[in-house]
């Protein structure tokens, strides 16, 4: 699953040269949200005008039913405006949505982007063979211009074939940014006024596979923190335990610029399940590298994927899931009821009944929730700084949701100590401007 931080979002920009605004529907990933930017861009620098863009996801059956829900209502309150649907369930599905009556256009995830690919008029679906994709990911852009923090596409699609996922086809072959060339849009970045960096992609760990001498992701973050030494902050999305490289854990270790936050693409706590996901680490390998971790830097907090009810799935192998919340200690749970895709291998094996699915999904998100409330009981009384995202809003180093009163600029950085919590989020008090922050 693309970089572990699932959202469903409607953002809008001004496009063209005074005319109706261009909107952009992004579900799914922050890697679609990243991209989503650069959609944007592209169509305000063609001049496109009174156009609405799905972004889409297909991670879950959920996902692709809110995308076309959200398509036609589109057309209800936009009968005028194009309608046009990219992303991955239209790369792996385009004739399905181009078969929708309110669709004028169905565009591939390597299409997207492009010069002119809002406007070209001609074949309604213009969907390529993205298994056929081998260029490095190109969708460098200078920021969200209404967020805190940037992104950084360093590496899009994955080579690995985890049984449950179809976001390889959507996405292609794994291909990686060469490290100069994120070294320069980070330097770009922070002469822009931005205090965090995330660096984002399907497969983030996998960077650098395909480059010269498969460089590894942890050389490329020691290389971003030594070349852009005036950006206080760097941050990883979700990464992969099976391919935590030991330049990585260095720089967890001794750079404090990197943020103590890994969030990690679990799946399920339990060997055969992960098994039969086609996971490529065990449920040990998982607990030992958190405790490695830890030895290294105590303040890191980690999140993690999980899969409720997975095909198979016995009630002693989602206890073994269950109980891996509290054994691993983790602070943020993104759970996710088994949703059977078409063409995978998960969806030909023998399911568990809907209400189990149902009833364990519930039970994780309780054990989530209370582990992230003690999380929050561990950080009373302890200093912070954290990065305003909106009025009274801000996210610590370890990403955990901060309060405050005051005024500050979204993107500055804060600092304070936690005086206690709401249940949802730390409260910071007697908070000053951190060291780095901009004017506000």
């Amino acid at each position: 699953m693309a970089d572990g931080f699932h959202i469903a979002e409607s953002t809008r920009a001004q496009g063209g040269r005074g005319g109706a605004a261009v909107e952009v529907v992004t579900f799914g990933c922050r890697l679609n949200a990243c991209e989503s930017q650069a959609i944007r861009e592209r169509a305000q620098a063609d001049g496109v005008t009174d156009t609405v863009v799905f972004n889409t996801c297909a991670v879950t059956g959920e996902a692709v039913r809110q995308a076309r829900q959200a398509i036609r209502k589109a057309r209800r309150e936009r009968p005028g405006a194009r309608l046009v649907v990219t992303g991955c369930a239209a790369q792996i599905d385009p004739a399905g949505f181009a078969a929708m009556d309110e669709v004028d256009l169905v565009l591939g995830n390597a299409e997207k982007a492009a010069p002119r690919a809002l406007v070209q008029e001609g074949l309604r679906i213009r969907v390529g063979d993205i298994m056929s994709v081998s260029r490095t990911a190109g969708h460098h852009i200078a920021g969200f211009a209404d967020r805190a923090r940037a992104h950084v596409e360093i590496q899009n699609g994955c080579d690995h074939r985890c049984t449950f996922c179809v976001i390889p086809f959507g996405r292609g072959p794994s291909r990686s940014v060469p490290a100069g060339l994120v070294v320069d849009q980070v330097r770009a970045l922070a002469a822009a006024g931005f205090n965090e960096v995330v660096l984002t992609g399907v497969d983030l760990t996998s960077w650098g596979d395909d480059l010269p001498g498969a460089p590894r992701l942890g050389g490329l973050v020691r290389r971003i923190l030594k070349g852009v030494p005036e950006l206080p902050r760097l941050r990883l999305s979700s990464i992969d335990t099976a391919e935590v490289d030991e330049d990585l854990m260095a720089c967890l270790a001794h750079e404090p610029r990197l943020m103590p936050h890994l969030h990690l693409s679990l799946q399920a706590g339990d060997d055969m399940i992960l098994k039969r996901m086609k996971r490529r680490h065990s449920r040990s390998d998982a607990l030992n590298l958190i405790a490695a971790v830890r030895r290294l830097r105590p303040e890191v907090a980690f999140g993690a994927d999980l899969i409720a009810g997975f095909p198979t799935e016995t009630d002693a192998a989602f206890e073994n899931t269950l109980a891996l919340v509290v054994e691993a200690g983790l602070a943020f749970l993104h759970v996710f009821p088994f949703s059977p895709r078409p063409g995978t291998p998960a969806a030909r094996m023998p399911p568990v009944a809907p209400a189990v699915v149902k009833s364990r999904a519930s039970r994780l998100r309780a054990a989530g929730a209370a582990a992230y409330r003690g999380h929050l009981d561990r950080l009373v009384g302890r200093s912070a700084r954290a990065l305003v995202e909106r009025e009274g809003r801000a996210r610590a180093e370890d990403f955990t949701e901060v309060a405050f009163e005051g005024e500050a600029s979204p993107g500055a950085v804060i600092a304070g100590v936690i005086s206690g919590h709401d249940g949802r989020r730390a409260i910071l008090n007697a908070w000053s401007l951190g060291a780095g922050s901009p004017l506000v």
